[in-house]
């Protein structure tokens, strides 16, 4: 079933100014490749900072790339969410903070190389994706192969991806599609405490209070 829009989704959009960097309309794939390339987003005038970047994709209401930003103004923040009914929410909660290292983006995962360029994202953070558990749907987890291969044109050569999540299934999935697709698994771990230096989204406050695991694990572009 469709989503139903939010009553004044544009103006409360446009309100957002700078906080958005780019929106990805219906029309966006009826464009020529010639034509796309003007989506494409200068990062480093993105920001009053040039420094590294962390893109995270399915930001939902922002909480985790608002705390970040905050905790870490050493760090510039990229979130994705390809829903204008979601995203607007983030831009909204994050608008009043006036955070410098904050933008987002409202395009779908998949074009994700069409709009930032080459080597640009420092980290990538998987925050609780969609597991998609139906084999069918396994293209569209956002740790398979057609994925993975967009990340590697993204990320720095030192760059990383951290994953979060409460799915055994999922987590054990991800780790062997990264292995077998060029990356080399760093960190592993089957029980994340709650440290003072995670920061809790609202779907991991919700796992944990049902008293479930949660998992994480870090990756890095094996050397050749």
């Amino acid at each position: 079933m469709r989503m139903r829009l939010k009553k004044h989704l544009e103006e409360r959009i446009a309100q957002c100014g700078e906080l958005l960097l780019a929106r990805e309309g219906d029309g966006y794939y009826t464009l020529t490749e010639q034509q796309k390339l003007a989506y494409r987003i200068d990062i480093a005038h993105a920001f009053d900072e040039v420094q590294p970047v962390v893109l995270e994709i399915g930001c939902g209401k922002g909480a985790w790339a608002i705390q970040s930003a905050q905790r870490h103004p050493e760090l510039n923040f990229v979130a994705v969410e390809k829903l204008s009914n979601v995203i607007v929410v983030a831009c909204e909660n994050a608008l009043p903070l006036h955070l410098p290292n904050l933008r987002f983006l409202n395009v779908r995962a998949e074009n994700l190389d069409r709009y930032l360029p080459p080597h640009s994202i420092s980290r990538i953070a998987l925050n609780f994706s969609c597991p998609f558990p139906k084999k069918t749907y396994a293209n569209r987890r956002l740790t398979s192969k057609n994925f993975l291969e967009k990340y590697k044109t993204l990320l720095t050569d030192d760059g990383e991806i951290r994953q979060k999540t409460d799915n055994r299934d999922f987590f054990e999935w991800s780790l062997e599609s990264y292995a077998q697709n060029g990356f080399e698994v760093t960190d592993v771990c089957y029980d994340l405490p709650d440290a003072d230096d995670n920061i809790v989204t609202e779907y991991e406050a919700k796992f944990r209070s049902l008293g479930l695991p949660i998992l994480e694990l870090k990756v890095h572009l094996r050397k050749e």
